[in-house]
């Protein structure tokens, strides 16, 4: 496969991810970063939070977690998506993978920060598998989205972030083999997190997580225990290059090489 890309122009950023809130405790400390360095970017939450309540109604809640989700989104400075499943019926499928490759193909990322391919949860892993293969088939005009979108050929890298817990759902510990150091963005990084409400209140009915800012920046410094010299950091795993990119296409290291350590996984 060729690839393309204007060299001249900042990557697009999608950080995609499972439930209103992923992003805030895993991903919104690069997102931020990757936003000061000039690249757009774009957040969705795939699932609309239907079944996480044990107080509102369906209807309540999915208006709860979108108008949260809303707030969040706009004090990154991110363009927001709207989800398109509900949660536990989310399914690598042909018409999920329809849906999902459509809106790949409208953002047209370079940059995809999603979650790992090995994860606590169903809905996790099944959005993992669901945008990575509508990034690899971003460029087959023979795969029919729904919308019907056009395919193309632009170099993209997806960035996996570590588990819930950072143990996969066999009790394995995650190995990142870079580290973001995200001191800097922790203020706005927890007044992101503090917009989502009423999927606190799902936490600490179903998790017994009370305190899920302080539980945020504890599992922050944990990460940066990996690396030399921070105080804050969140961690990724680099998706192979082969059907993607060329094997030295790595947009987020060249974008915040100042904020980097790279490990041995």
């Amino acid at each position: 496969m060729s690839f393309s890309s204007n060299s001249t122009s900042k990557p697009v950023v999608l950080a995609a991810v499972a439930h209103a809130d992923d992003v805030e405790f895993l991903f919104s400390g690069t997102l931020l970063l990757l936003k000061e360095a000039g690249c757009p970017i774009h957040m969705w939450n795939l699932l609309d939070g239907a079944c996480g309540t044990l107080t509102h109604s369906r209807d309540e809640i999915v208006r709860l977690r979108a108008a949260e989700a809303a707030r969040s989104a706009a004090i990154a400075g991110a363009e927001i998506h709207s989800p398109i499943f509900s949660d536990l019926e989310i399914f690598y499928d042909k018409p999920s993978l329809a849906a999902v490759s459509a809106r790949v193909r409208t953002i047209r990322p370079q940059i995809i920060l999603t979650h790992s391919p090995m994860d606590y949860m169903e809905d996790h892993q099944n959005v993992c598998r669901l945008i990575t293969t509508a990034a690899f088939s971003r460029a087959m005009p023979n795969f029919v989205t729904e919308p019907a979108c056009p395919s193309y050929a632009d170099p993209v890298r997806i960035y996996h972030a570590p588990p819930h817990g950072l143990r996969d759902g066999l009790n394995h510990i995650f190995r990142p083999d870079l580290l973001v150091d995200i001191g800097s963005t922790m203020e706005t990084k927890g007044r992101m997190l503090a917009c989502h409400e009423s999927q606190h209140a799902w936490l600490g009915d179903s998790q017994g997580m009370e305190a899920p800012v302080g539980e945020m920046r504890g599992l922050c410094r944990t990460m940066a225990g990996w690396g030399r010299d921070m105080e804050f950091a969140e961690c990724w795993r680099r998706h192979s290059h082969l059907g993607f990119c060329h094997a030295d296409f790595d947009p987020l290291c060249d974008n915040l090489r100042d904020f980097l350590q790279l490990l041995t996984p």
